[in-house]
């Protein structure tokens, strides 16, 4: 018979007098979900993973900035965009090339998707099959868009559009291209009748207006920032910024299906499926009707979660006519038995209204005007990066704040404890559960902050063990002073209230006894393993 036990120890937190907190662990309340936590500094070429006392648990290094997602995988080997700095395709979110390195920090395969006229931008996603789902530029020309029917006027030299490709690793820095989906061949206009595409765009919800969002001043039109995939679905969903919408298309489809408006589960090609958050993208709505303002990482929320296969996105609410604040809000698209989406003649997509939103309580209080985004955790509690604050929270289910860090990583790396930061943008920032595969076997023992001279404080500790009933150990006396007593025999270790692991050593079966005369007062975590069982308890030191 197994029973479960939870530990909690909490220790006190604090502050030197001489140095005033900007970075680091501000807040580590009770309710906040142990874990690890994943993030790339954009100013940086190093990806970082902490724990929850905003400690260094690991890191990878790279030749390359963000460009700009990160992925942890299985295998403790991380997916990441780097910035290749394209002289031709150079906006915001330029990447141009994938690698995957493993916890040893080796380069184990990479694949450069960077020229004049492409180059990966923002966001990947790494599949169940292996495969990477990569956002891609892809630039035509100003005479190819006018054939297609952009405005003239809206037209400087290039447009930029987005594709989206399944890519298969091979070799080193290798990869087939197994899959693609292209907007640029499911447009519509209705400006000149003479060119391709005309139609009455209130009546075609499933394509993409070609002169919606154009301007001469920017080439980068449609600024896809964020790619998810749902297997149980067999969709994909993008978050369009510049048309402040997040769409969903089918990827049952053949690559040649794909660039039609036939085919895959839906019957309907590689047209939108759903798409949601401005109406008025398709001539179905007014400024009034607009739900989101660039936004990014919209994404499916885990089954077994808390509002699961919901969608999660996080409003950046630039342009807002409230004023600038950022939201972070939750969507039930009308899913149909076939997984198709309902719409009602010359109506918008539902729903009319988020059902979860979250703002700060004075909403300007809360806003990044650009990158950033939000994780909904398996105990209901929400993760956010406000990323141009390199600002990280985590609400639990009634909205209170019961975790905050502030990056403290900035160009040339980690400044000290009391410098303001600047430039410490994030991203994106991932939460990873304690039991995830990629820690399987590995050395996670906490390192310092990653700040310059960190202020003095100690963490919560939160741990679950698998502990068996027959197996159940008992400690005595308790407290003690010079010899603990124990019924157990086999390997332990004893940490003190900071984390520091102090001794470490096995009980043999003769023993059933621990000197700890030589330790200094206080309280102690003890680990006793036997086998692959483990086993926690904790005593005081007269």
């Amino acid at each position: 018979m197994k029973i479960h036990i939870q530990l909690l120890i909490l220790f006190f937190v604090s502050f030197s007098s001489h140095a005033q907190q900007t970075v680091g662990l501000f807040t580590r309340q009770t309710g906040q979900l142990d874990g690890y936590i994943l993030f790339a500094p954009m100013p940086s070429d190093t990806t970082y993973l902490i724990d929850k006392c905003g400690k260094r648990i690991h890191h990878w290094p790279s030749t390359y900035h963000p460009g700009l997602s990160v992925y942890l995988l299985e295998d403790g080997s991380i997916l990441r965009t780097g910035n290749t700095n394209n002289s031709i395709l150079n906006y915001g979110g330029s990447g141009g090339i994938i690698e995957k390195i493993d916890w040893q920090g080796n380069v184990t395969w990479s694949y450069t998707l960077s020229s004049a006229t492409e180059c990966q931008h923002h966001d990947i996603y790494p599949m169940p099959n292996g495969n990477i789902l990569v956002i891609s530029w892809e630039a035509f020309t100003d005479d190819d868009a006018i054939a297609e029917g952009r405005n003239p006027s809206e037209t400087n030299a290039s447009i930029w559009s987005d594709k989206i490709l399944e890519i298969q690793p091979t070799g080193t820095n290798t990869a087939n291209i197994v899959w693609e989906w292209h907007a640029w061949d499911h447009l519509i206009q209705e400006y000149d009748a003479s060119k391709n595409n005309y139609g009455i765009v209130a009546d075609h919800p499933e394509l993409i207006d070609i002169n919606f969002s154009a301007t001469a001043m920017n080439p980068d039109w449609l600024h896809i920032n964020a790619v998810h995939y749902n297997p149980q679905l067999d969709q994909i969903l993008l978050t369009c910024h510049n048309f402040h919408e997040l769409w969903i298309i089918d990827h049952s489809t053949t690559t040649a299906e794909a660039a039609t408006h036939n085919g895959g589960n839906s019957g309907k090609g590689g047209d939108l499926l759903y798409r949601w958050g401005n109406p008025a993208a398709y001539n179905r709505g007014n400024p009034g009707t607009k739900k989101l303002y660039g936004p990014h990482n919209a994404y499916w929320i885990n089954a077994g979660f808390p509002d699961e296969n919901k969608i999660m996105i996080y409003n950046n609410g630039l342009g807002c006519p409230q004023g600038n604040y950022s939201s972070v809000e939750i969507i039930e698209p009308p899913i149909a038995q076939d997984n198709t989406y309902t719409i009602s003649t010359g109506q918008a997509y539902a729903p009319a209204a988020s059902s979860w939103i979250y703002t700060a309580v004075n909403p300007t209080d809360f806003f990044s005007s650009n990158i950033s985004g939000a994780q909904r955790l398996e105990n209901g509690n929400t993760l956010i990066c406000e990323g141009a604050k390199g600002k990280f929270f985590e609400l639990d289910s009634d909205q209170n704040i019961v975790w905050e860090y502030i990056n403290p990583v900035q160009l040339n790396g980690p400044i000290s404890q009391g410098t303001t930061p600047g430039n410490n943008n994030v991203f994106r920032c991932t939460y990873y559960a304690p039991d995830y595969a990629a820690f399987s076997g590995r050395e996670l023992t906490p390192g310092s902050p990653l700040e310059l001279n960190p202020l003095n404080y100690a963490c919560e500790i939160t741990t679950d063990i698998i502990a068996t009933e027959e197996n159940t150990i008992t400690l005595f006396p308790n407290p003690a002073e010079n010899i603990l007593q124990i019924n157990f025999s086999g390997d332990y270790q004893l940490v003190n209230a900071i984390g520091q692991v102090v001794l470490s050593s096995t009980v043999a079966d003769d023993q059933n006894s621990i000197d700890i005369s030589h330790l200094s007062a206080g309280m102690y975590l003890i680990q006793f393993q036997k086998g692959n069982n483990y086993t926690l308890q904790r005593f005081v030191k007269k």
